[in-house]
């Protein structure tokens, strides 16, 4: 897909390739194909004088957008596997994966080295936490416009030409994402070059992007299948309100937003065109349903991992029509192959499975950590993390099964967690987070049905509040919802 890529970017070269907004909302173009050409012909050679080539390691730590695409571009044409860095992972972390990947360069944006002075507002609006991450060791190179304190520019200016694109053996590693891990053990997934190409295939089959239409959207998986077919993509305004106005202005054809992007984008009234997909955090029918209200012609929950994007996909009407216990995520995309194990855990198998952990043997199955069981017509169901089950009075309580009923309207977000009462026991507390300007008496009104339904596994208490995020992707945080629960959730005298 890389491949198709590169030299689709070669047609055409005057057309809008990536797209961002202006402070009224309009369309503004951030990149022609042309320039993504440009600099990824620069990047590729000024890497190559540096000696980089086939095996060896480039650390990216550069924010979204042409440069990011551009140097994944050079990198796939070198042979280099990139591994990404999150800037804002704090030092300790950063170190510690730095030393399990081992890059022979790091490029870093300004943005990723500001830490102190006058460039730290530059970075505070950027939303990032920096560590300093040329005091991190090993060779660091600024990418684009240098500030001071930054370590040398990447020298792009030599008219040297590229080198030629060689070919490399699929099961090169490709690409390296950290993922869960600890400082003293960080985790990496690696893709291999046959991986990589998988997924974005199998995206291009489930969102089938057509040219000229803009896609909104901002991580690789969508860029690079929709730059491949001709679509312009643009990427999502940060701020709600100017969310709304970009998708009124574009009409995109797709979009994908995650599923705190579109529950902020809802508020702000924001109308929806075409299809729409949501992933990287629980999207209920509720939230899907109101997605379609707002204009979308189809909106979509896909189940994906790092190990293996995408796995399966449903559609708001499938999972409304849906009346089992869990959470209905669809059936298995084309080539995947779902087993579950003792313990009710779902593994994943296929071509665009990561190839191993880093510092691991290869392995063809994905652990997800999830519970989950296929249902009659071969659905995944989800039924929970296995680490979050909830041991109340010697009965074993698996969240995921119960938290798609509380989604009722008036719901944004429902947990289920376990509160420590002592001896190992634990009580159950439904953390339930309103949507903006719901009636709450009302909203207990509509949980009593769903919750008598749960029969034996009812919470102990009911608590409305704000449930807390967490990652990049904004996820809900189990362990911190825990935590609040456990500050606010006053323990009953009897059931």
């Amino acid at each position: 897909m890389l491949d198709t890529l590169a030299t689709a970017l070669r047609r055409d070269p005057h057309l809008p390739a990536l797209l961002g907004t202006t402070p009224a909302g309009g369309v503004r173009v951030r990149a022609t194909r042309g320039d993504l050409t440009g600099l990824a012909d620069r990047y590729a050679a000024a890497l190559h004088r540096r000696g980089l080539g086939p095996g060896a390691t480039l650390g990216v730590a550069v924010r979204p957008g042409p440069r990011a695409l551009a140097v994944l571009l050079a990198a796939w044409r070198l042979g280099l596997r990139a591994a990404v860095l999150d800037p804002g992972a704090g030092p300790d972390v950063l170190r510690a994966r730095l030393a399990l990947a081992r890059p022979d360069l790091v490029l870093a944006d300004a943005t990723a080295q500001a830490v102190a002075g006058w460039a730290g507002p530059l970075a505070r609006r950027a939303h990032l936490a920096l560590p300093d991450l040329a005091g991190l060791g090993g060779p660091l190179a600024t990418l684009g416009p240098r500030l001071p304190g930054c370590a040398p520019a990447l020298e792009t200016d030599y008219p040297a030409a590229p080198p030629r694109a060689v070919d490399h053996a699929v099961d090169a590693d490709a690409v390296i994402v950290f993922t869960s891990g600890t400082t003293s053990r960080p985790r990496a997934v690696v893709h291999s070059r046959a991986s990589l190409a998988a997924g974005m295939a199998t995206v291009t089959d489930l969102v089938r992007p057509s040219a000229g239409s803009p896609v909104l959207g901002g991580t690789f998986f969508v860029l690079v299948p929709s730059l491949a077919a001709g679509a312009p993509v643009a990427l999502p305004a940060r701020r709600p309100r100017l969310l709304a106005r970009q998708l009124r202005r574009l009409r995109p054809q797709a979009t994908y937003l995650t599923p705190p992007q579109l529950r902020a984008a809802l508020v702000a009234d924001a109308r929806f065109t075409g299809r729409v997909w949501t992933g990287s955090a629980p999207a209920g029918a509720a939230l899907l349903g109101r997605v379609k209200e707002a204009g979308a012609s189809e909106a979509w929950g896909v189940y994906a991992l790092t190990e293996l994007f995408p796995a399966a996909a449903v559609e708001a009407a499938d999972k409304a029509a849906y009346e089992g216990d869990g959470d209905l995520l669809g059936a298995p995309l084309p080539g995947v192959t779902a087993e579950t194990g003792p313990t009710g855990e779902l593994f994943l198998s296929g071509p665009g499975a990561r190839h191993r952990y880093l510092g691991e043997d290869p392995d063809p199955w994905v652990a997800t950590g999830d519970r989950a069981h296929l249902d009659g017509p071969g659905r995944l169901v989800l039924e929970g993390r296995v680490k979050d089950m909830v041991l109340r009075r010697a009965e074993n309580i698996y969240p995921g099964l119960y938290e798609p009923a509380l989604h009722v309207p008036g719901v944004d977000l429902a947990l289920l967690v376990g509160v420590p009462v002592g001896n190992g026991d634990e009580q159950l507390v439904a953390v339930i987070q309103p949507s903006p300007g719901a009636d709450r008496r009302l909203l207990r009104a509509a949980l009593r049905e769903p919750l008598r339904r749960m029969g034996a596994a009812r919470p102990d208490g009911v608590l409305l509040a704000d449930i807390p995020l967490s990652g990049r992707s904004r996820k809900p945080d189990r362990a911190a919802t825990a935590l609040l629960a456990a500050g606010r959730h006053r323990r009953p005298a009897t059931r």
